[in-house]
């Protein structure tokens, strides 16, 4: 196969890891109540099988970049889709509450190479005159993740059985090995600098610690004094990584990144928006069971008409990115996409369900629009030699924010039934959580408005690439 065609068909490669992922997390959000049941746990209790994921994605992505460059991207991504794929086989046979937290972090394990690690072959094959396409291109096949996750998952969870909704993984992660095998060179690095073990271990204990803590508070899973313990413990272990992080030359988390005006952008106000937003698969299928009543089919038929707007924009991100820049689309969009969540905070029972899937459908597109400008954003400026780095930075905090909004979500409402003296969710128990959650995403719009108006402006394509950008990483001398 000519390195031409291989380099076309790469962006499908990973967008099949993407698909199992998105797949993955969209189908148990829509089975969670129905979980909740069958382990004899409350559902609000459940969110904790969602965090663990994305925690120990946050914990174990920092290694992805190095041991990608020391074994090879072909070798760890093939074992990394291995890995994930046992997890979901274990948390299928998942007996209790923690049997499946723990099986899920082993899934996060293997996400944590999976992703990033596809991410950085994409990254390393593709001019970055051609990155928003690329990545556009690279999400079109896993956003059919979402779009069938959230139906197919009602329909298992209430015809056949929540177990199998991980179980669908395997063909999946298969056919992603058989990928890989075929198109993906086992490229290394000539020299890779020493790994970080201290910086890896602060870093990991500080993330587990304070986001742990932040799960349990108020929920009755550990001991008040557990709970602040680990939030101590956590914070301390993190103002000790900053410290370490200043004195090295190579560590896990490169903080030096920051001084990259687009990336810090990116990561700042990705941070803020992805908290929204990560709470939406969370609090939405909740609130169509929990609160209106209906069963997990009807739910996730509701629910996938988000994806489908995310599908849709695909095909015009690059056009709107080179019509107006990054500036203006990321502030005006994170604005509109904040009020799209807000308003799942008027949905009622008597609201039509057509009124719910456009609000869904409109809200979607939006938020697509915004994740790709991000994610094109960051690495518009970052130097090919440090681009593992930076996309194990980038990953880090995309999953911790995923993580803080989803467990944001479940502690506001969590409070609110609480506060109301009662013991399970109802539908008007759900509004505060979506207002608070969008007031975050908003504040993302004061962080990109102060980027420059030319800020990746070769990228977004208001800027002509330089002549060496348009032969690809790999056609370079």
């Amino acid at each position: 196969m000519s390195p031409a065609r291989r380099s076309r068909l790469i962006p499908f490669v990973v967008a099949c890891a993407l698909f199992m992922e998105n797949l993955d997390s969209t189908v148990l959000a829509t089975a969670l109540p129905e979980i909740a049941r069958s382990l004899g746990e409350s559902p609000l209790h459940l969110n904790l099988a969602i965090t663990s994921y994305l925690l120990s994605l946050a914990i174990f992505i920092p290694v992805s970049g190095w041991i990608a460059d020391r074994f090879g991207a072909r070798l760890v991504f093939c074992s990394a889709i291995v890995v994930f794929t046992l997890g979901s086989i274990s948390c299928g046979f998942a007996d209790s509450f923690w049997s499946l937290v723990l099986s899920r972090v082993v899934q996060g394990l293997g996400g944590a190479m999976m992703v990033p690690v596809g991410r950085l072959v994409l990254l390393r094959s593709v001019a970055k005159s051609e990155l928003v396409g690329a990545l556009a291109l690279v999400t079109i096949p896993a956003l059919v993740g979402p779009i069938v996750g959230p139906p197919l998952g009602g329909f298992i969870t209430t015809y056949l059985s929540w177990r199998w909704i991980f179980w669908i993984n395997i063909p999946i992660g298969v056919a992603g090995i058989a990928l890989a095998l075929i198109l993906i060179e086992n490229v290394k690095e000539e020299r890779v600098p020493p790994f970080d073990w201290r910086g890896f271990a602060l870093a990991g204990t500080g993330l587990a610690g304070v986001m742990m803590g932040f799960e349990t508070v108020g929920r009755d899973l550990l001991p008040a004094p557990a709970v602040a313990a680990l939030i101590a413990a956590g914070a301390a272990a993190l103002v000790l990584y900053v410290m370490h992080a200043r004195r090295r030359a190579h560590p896990v988390l490169d903080l030096s990144l920051l001084a990259v005006g687009t990336f810090r952008a990116a990561v700042l106000g990705g941070f803020l928006f992805r908290i929204g937003v990560g709470a939406i698969p969370f609090l939405l299928p909740l609130l169509l069971q929990l609160g209106f009543g209906k069963n997990p089919l009807q739910s996730g038929l509701i629910t996938f008409a988000a994806a489908v707007g995310a599908i849709t924009m695909k095909v015009t991100a690059k056009r709107i990115l080179r019509r107006f820049g990054f500036r203006d689309v990321l502030a005006f969009n994170a604005v509109i996409s904040a009020a799209s969540i807000a308003a799942c905070a008027l949905f009622e029972t008597t609201t039509p369900a057509a009124l719910i899937v456009a609000v869904l459908l409109i809200g979607g597109f939006f938020r697509s629009l915004e994740f790709t400008s991000i994610n094109a954003l960051a690495y518009s400026d970052v130097p090919r030699e440090r681009m593992s780095r930076a996309t194990s930075f980038a990953s880090v905090g995309q999953q911790l924010s995923l993580s803080i909004g989803v467990g944001l979500g479940a502690l506001i409402l969590h409070v609110v039934v609480a506060l109301r003296g009662g013991e399970a969710a109802v539908a008007r128990d759900f509004a505060p959580a979506f207002l608070i959650v969008a007031g975050i995403s908003a504040l993302a719009a004061l962080v990109f408005a102060r980027l420059p108006a030319d800020a990746g402006a070769e990228v977004s394509g208001r800027q002509p690439a330089p002549a060496s950008e348009s032969l690809t990483l790999s056609e370079r001398p």
